[in-house]
């Protein structure tokens, strides 16, 4: 399975929207357009990453989210706004020609970084 880095996005965003319970985010996740298996898939990505503390009930698609961690918040903190987001893809795909999550994470770090310095100046 290819990895999806919007439905990657898409999934801590709806992560960080659940209720916390009871030391877990309770209920269902799905993401319109893909299928449980692909959810499945990039939440694992997402905890091997270190974005996310999950469950797997494996052979099953079913898991259970614990937690974002920290890491996971600060990706989204610097990913959630949809125009740096697409600005930050585009830049890395037309230099590197792959899209990679350091390389996401450099281009949206610089993004922030030169928005701060232009309110600044």
């Amino acid at each position: 399975m290819k990895r999806d880095m919007d439905l990657l996005r898409a999934l801590l965003l709806k992560i960080e929207e659940m209720p916390y319970s009871g030391g877990h985010l309770m209920g269902g996740i799905q993401i319109p357009g893909h299928s449980d298996e692909e959810v499945s898939y990039h939440a694992q990505l997402a905890q091997d990453e270190g974005f996310i503390i999950a469950k797997f009930l494996k052979p099953t698609t079913y898991f259970a989210v614990e937690r974002l961690t920290s890491d996971g918040h600060n990706f989204l903190d610097l990913a959630r706004d949809d125009t740096r987001w697409s600005k930050a893809k585009e830049k890395v795909t037309s230099a590197t020609g792959t899209l990679t999550i350091e390389a996401l994470k450099t281009a949206l770090n610089a993004l922030v970084q030169a928005a701060v310095k232009a309110a600044l100046s």
